[in-house]
């Protein structure tokens, strides 16, 4: 036998080699060196996670800002459109008191069109709105007399140059009478329905054109007086 194999086997008994109990031992020595090496890598990749999820999540300065710029993407061109066509277009008004009975009553509602006299005078007979610097609140009356024309009032008729003028909207006719006069240029001449009960040209005189703000162009409330005013 060769003296390399006859050295190791004299040396074999005193070379310990590891025993099963032994691998035993050192195994969970080695599962928890191994479960710590899991654990600390599971905790390197949530620990960025949730970093970044906190970073993602939104500010409330970031929702004011979102909400500032919805409100001036759709609120502010809402009320601009509605001021628009308020000023120059049409706007919604309510009868107030009984001067235009028995053809508007008190809390009906109408829309008054504004557009139509920045082309054309007031016509006879339309129903009109007077903002009147010496009134507290809009008024609303029917034009009798336009520029130029004599007006005078017999026994609750109209007479428009010394012709009576028809006014099939009025029943019955009132007694009062009134003028004659002459209106001046760009003035005209309003009356209530409700000739009794009206504050009117009787009282305040003629109204500049100026005090004209739009005629009634419909009755929307209530439905069953719904009415397009010609």
């Amino acid at each position: 036998m060769p003296w390399r194999a006859l050295q190791w086997r004299a040396l074999q008994p005193f070379i310990m080699t590891p025993t099963h109990d032994q691998e035993n031992r050192a195994a969970p020595q080695d599962l928890v060196e191994r479960d710590d090496l899991i654990s600390e890598d599971v905790s390197a990749t949530r620990l960025p996670m949730e970093g970044a999820a906190s970073t993602d999540r939104p500010s409330v300065i970031g929702i004011f800002v979102s909400a500032l710029k919805e409100l001036m993407q759709v609120v502010l061109p809402a009320v601009a459109l509605a001021l628009f066509i308020h000023i120059f277009l049409a706007q919604a008004t309510v009868v107030l008191g009984q001067s235009m009975q028995p053809n508007l009553q008190p809390s009906e509602r109408l829309v008054i069109e504004k557009l139509s006299y920045r082309f054309h005078d007031p016509g006879r007979n339309e129903i009109v709105v007077l903002d009147m610097p010496q009134m507290p609140a809009l008024m609303i009356k029917r034009i009798i007399g336009l520029p130029g024309e004599t007006v005078e009032i017999r026994q609750g008729r109209i007479y428009i140059d010394s012709r009576e003028a028809p006014e099939p909207y009025i029943q019955p006719f009132s007694h009062v009478s009134y003028g004659p006069i002459t209106l001046a240029a760009d003035t005209y001449f309003v009356l209530g329905d409700n000739r009794d009960n009206s504050n009117d040209s009787r009282s305040f005189g003629p109204i500049p054109r100026d005090y004209i703000t739009g005629r009634a162009w419909m009755r929307y409330w209530p439905l069953t007086r719904f009415t397009i005013f010609r």
